[in-house]
């Protein structure tokens, strides 16, 4: 019984750091918590308490519950590579120079998790904040980390068995369209989000790799209707050229799978030109004239 009641006491409290993890900085008021997890008030503010107690849980001076520096420092310590530090100037220049929303997430089990966010002054916010974890095949991040680790549908289907939620008309929920999808971003060398987590946003994502693993990725938000296909392919060049040069030592950019099989393409086609048979030389008969020119 005993063994019972502390297992149902860590998973309160592990479902109040999660919710708290979501609503972000300005945090959750009690009854507001307690009514978004359908746990009795009194209850959760004992589990509260104790977590308060062990700093990984503060009290703002409204009174409302958010995240403490314990929770932080351990998210902090999960999620530290100095290589994300130092791409974080980086993604900032980078929103700079298109004015919109850059993300830098990680793959972690069937989610994307979000690293960094830089928001230009001009832009209306998203949804997204640091930490917050998404299902990785709804978002652009999730993809280009996916359609660079795996190459067969086989190992990519056993490795995302959860059934994807439908947010909108335009979310892809079956397996096969994300792998097909999939399948283009790794031609491409991009991958895309067009309206699937919210209508009217929409978003495109370059994996880092180390060597040939993906380790994360790097995403533009933006409006939908400003992403026609010239916008698009100004706003992954321009991540390119602000990214590459500042890549820690050993990370690249993907690049289109395409463009790799083009400079083969084209020694093959010189071989072939240069082992075709050429026409003959043509000689004049002895009555026939010379043109001159």
């Amino acid at each position: 019984m005993a063994g019972r009641q502390l297992i149902g006491s860590v998973d309160k409290a592990l479902l109040a750091l999660q919710r708290l993890g979501e609503v972000g900085a300005d945090g959750r008021a009690l009854n507001r918590l307690a009514a978004d997890l359908g746990l009795n008030k009194a209850s959760l503010h004992h589990t509260l308490s104790v977590l308060r107690h062990r700093g990984f849980v503060e009290q703002d001076r409204n009174g409302n519950y958010r995240l403490g520096p314990a929770a932080l420092s351990l998210s902090d310590s999960y999620l530290h590579d100095d290589s994300f530090c130092q791409m974080h100037s980086a993604l900032k220049q980078l929103s700079i120079s298109i004015n919109e929303i850059c993300h830098l997430g990680i793959l972690t089990g069937e989610d994307i998790v979000y690293v960094h966010k830089v928001v230009p002054k001009t832009a209306i916010n998203t949804w997204s904040t640091v930490g917050f974890r998404n299902p990785a095949l709804t978002t652009a991040l999730g993809r280009a980390i996916v359609s660079q680790k795996y190459v067969d549908f086989d190992s990519f289907a056993q490795a995302f068995p959860t059934p994807i939620f439908q947010r909108t008309r335009d979310t892809m929920t079956a397996l096969k369209d994300i792998w097909q999808e999939l399948v283009e971003a790794r031609k491409r060398g991009f991958a895309r989000e067009i309206n699937e987590y919210v209508v009217g946003t929409s978003c495109l994502s370059v994996a880092v790799l180390r060597g040939h693993k993906p380790i994360a990725a790097i995403s533009v938000t933006g409006p939908t209707e400003r992403l026609d296909r010239v916008h698009e392919q100004f706003l992954v060049r321009t991540l390119r050229d602000c990214l590459a040069p500042h890549l820690p030592l050993g990370l690249s950019l993907q690049i289109p799978t395409e463009r790799r099989r083009e400079p083969q393409k084209d020694r093959m086609l010189r071989r072939f030109e240069l082992l075709a048979p050429h026409p003959a030389p043509r000689f004049m008969s002895r009555n026939e004239a010379p043109t001159v020119d």
